[in-house]
């Protein structure tokens, strides 16, 4: 486990917290792992009702720490993204719980495709939401090529997914994909009242009517797998490459 992920059980929640506030979060492989763990393990435990994932206070995450990433893809396979990345993304597809997600500040990247994997939102009203695939020339993950037109029609995730435009909570609880908007600081007391409100509900029930809500399994796994693919395949392309050296060197400068 690392320490940039804290795993709590708060009565019938489990509590994923990235825990990373001088990279604003950014995910590397190893917290991938954990989260993907945290969420894997809950399943078979009955005492478990649902998960919350949080940032805690003033952030969600940036998305990809992209010098973890670049190491990790150097090392990895020819024609696919970091496998850590990916078994955090099959882990939120196979999940059987409630999933509530808690976002104060920003929610970049991957930090806003997962939120299409649950079932309720909460969003302080200084969060954001970006999804800045195209600028680094490649392509959406995380099923949200099927998840976010879905959830909030084709045009809106045109504009998000292709154009990279930044949606504000007001925004995204209009698109559909936030629940409610709070003030900052909140979103982790505001998603365990949540947990708390299904936790008293039948879990039998719950579960079922979860599944029959939710798009096939099968269709969110093609989903990953074939997204997976074309990230791999775009990450050698000179448009990518380019796009990341740029980063790399206005981050050298800074």
């Amino acid at each position: 486990m690392t320490d940039h992920v804290i795993v709590t059980d708060d009565t019938a929640a489990r509590i994923i917290t990235m825990r990373r506030p001088d990279k604003k979060n950014a995910l590397t492989q190893s917290m991938y792992i954990t989260m993907a763990e945290a969420i894997t393990s809950a399943q078979t435990n009955p005492a478990i009702r649902s998960i919350v994932i949080s940032g805690g206070s003033g952030v969600f995450t940036a998305g990809n720490d992209l010098e973890d990433f670049a190491r990790a893809n150097a090392a990895g396979s020819d024609d696919a993204r970091p496998m850590a990345a990916t078994q955090f993304l099959k882990a939120l597809a196979h999940n059987e719980k409630p999933l509530i997600g808690a976002v104060d500040g920003i929610a970049v990247g991957v930090g806003t495709t997962m939120l299409f994997h649950c079932d309720y939102v909460l969003a302080s009203t200084t969060a954001t939401f970006s999804t800045p695939f195209i600028h680094l020339g490649l392509v959406p993950e995380a099923a949200s090529s099927l998840l976010a037109p879905r959830t909030m029609g084709l045009q809106r995730a045109f504009a998000m997914l292709v154009m990279g435009r930044t949606v504000n909570a007001d925004e995204a609880r209009e698109a559909g994909f936030v629940n409610a908007v709070v003030a900052p600081g909140h979103t982790e007391v505001e998603a365990l009242k949540v947990a708390r409100e299904i936790g008293a509900l039948p879990p039998g029930a719950v579960a079922l009517t979860r599944k029959l809500l939710r798009p096939a399994r099968g269709d969110v796994l093609r989903r990953i797998d074939e997204e997976s693919q074309l990230f791999g395949e775009r990450l050698k392309s000179d448009e990518a490459r380019n796009a990341f050296a740029a980063f790399f060197a206005r981050k050298k400068k800074a």
